[in-house]
C-alpha cells in the first residue's frame, strides 16, 4: 500500500534538475489578492465614498519603472462599489503610506497631518540637539524663564502674606469714619456758602438804601413845594377848604409809604388835583 501522506518522493538515479524546463512568466504579471482600502476615498465618477477597511478583490502588479532605494513598488486595481469604475493606488515606501493614482480622491485625514507635524518637530529637535550653539541658546532661554517664574511666585507669596495680615474690620471702620468726615465737610461747606450768600444779599440791600437816601437829598425843592399847599389855600382866605386839604394831604402821605421818589410824585399829583377842584 502507498502512503496516505506522501512525505518521501522517489528520485530516479538519472534525475537531473537542470534538465527540467522553467516556466517563463511575464514581468508585469498581475495577481488577484484580497485587500482592504488603506484610507478613505471618494470616487471621481459617481461621488461615492469608500471607507477605510472596505474589502476588495484587487489585482496587484509590480511597477517596473519605479522603485525606492531598491524596494519594489506595487500597484493595486480595485473597482468602485457603486459604479464599478476602476480605481488605482500604489505603495509609498518613502512615507510608509499609500498614494492614490487614478479614479478617486483621498479624503482629508487629521491623524496623518498630526503625524507629519510630530515628525517635523522631532526632526527639528534632533537638529537643535546636534547644534551646540542652539542648545546654549535654549538653555539660556529656559533659565531666564525659570527666573521669571521664581520672581512671580515670590510676588504671589508676598501678596498672600499681606492679604493674610489684613484687618478687615479696621478697614471697614476707617471707611465708615472717612465717609462720616466727608458728609460733615460737605455740610460745613453748604453752611459757609449759605452764610456768604446771606451776607452778600444784606450788603446789597444796605447799598440800595444808601443810594435811595442820596437820591432823596439830591432831588430839587420844586418837587417838595406842592406838599406845602396850605400856604396857597390860606392866602385865598378859605380856612375851611384849607383844613380839608390838610387832612387829605395827611391821609395821602400815610397811605403812600413806598419809595420816596414815587411817594413824592403821587403826592404832587394829588395836591394839584385838590387845588384845581377847590378853585
Amino acid at each position: 500500500m502507498s502512503e496516505r501522506k506522501v512525505l518521501n518522493k522517489y528520485y530516479p538515479p538519472d534525475y537531473d534538475p537542470s534538465k527540467i524546463p522553467k516556466l517563463k512568466r511575464a514581468k508585469d504579471r498581475q495577481y488577484v489578492i484580497r485587500v482592504m482600502a488603506p484610507f478613505h476615498m471618494r470616487c471621481k465618477t459617481c461621488g461615492n465614498y469608500i471607507y477605510k477597511g472596505t474589502k476588495f478583490n484587487a489585482r496587484m502588479e509590480t511597477v517596473q519603472t519605479e522603485d525606492y532605494l531598491g524596494l519594489r513598488i506595487y500597484r493595486f486595481y480595485i473597482k468602485c462599489t457603486k459604479c464599478v469604475a476602476e480605481i488605482t493606488f500604489k505603495t509609498d515606501p518613502e512615507n510608509m503610506d499609500y498614494a492614490i493614482e487614478h479614479g478617486a480622491t483621498r479624503n482629508f485625514e487629521a491623524e496623518k497631518l498630526l503625524e507629519q507635524e510630530e515628525k517635523r518637530l522631532q526632526e527639528k529637535k534632533d537638529a537643535d540637539e546636534a547644534n551646540p550653539m542652539k542648545m546654549l541658546e535654549i538653555r539660556t532661554r529656559d533659565s531666564k524663564r525659570e527666573m521669571e517664574m521664581m520672581e512671580s511666585l515670590e510676588e504671589l507669596r508676598e501678596l498672600n502674606e499681606r492679604v493674610a495680615g489684613l484687618d478687615y474690620d479696621g478697614l471697614l471702620r476707617k471707611r465708615q469714619e472717612s465717609e462720616e468726615e466727608r458728609i460733615a465737610r460737605l455740610k460745613q461747606e453748604e453752611d459757609e456758602e449759605l452764610q456768604s450768600f446771606i451776607s452778600k444779599t444784606a450788603f446789597t440791600r444796605l447799598l440800595r438804601d444808601d443810594d435811595s437816601d442820596e437820591e432823596d437829598k439830591k432831588t430839587p425843592d420844586t418837587k417838595k413845594r406842592p406838599i406845602e399847599a396850605s400856604s396857597i389855600l390860606t392866602d385865598s382866605g378859605e380856612a375851611s377848604t384849607s383844613k380839608m386839604q390838610k387832612l387829605d394831604l395827611e391821609n395821602l402821605s400815610c397811605n403812600h409809604n413806598i419809595h420816596p421818589e414815587v411817594s413824592g410824585l403821587s403826592l404832587l399829583s394829588d395836591v394839584i388835583e385838590l387845588t384845581t377842584s377847590s378853585m
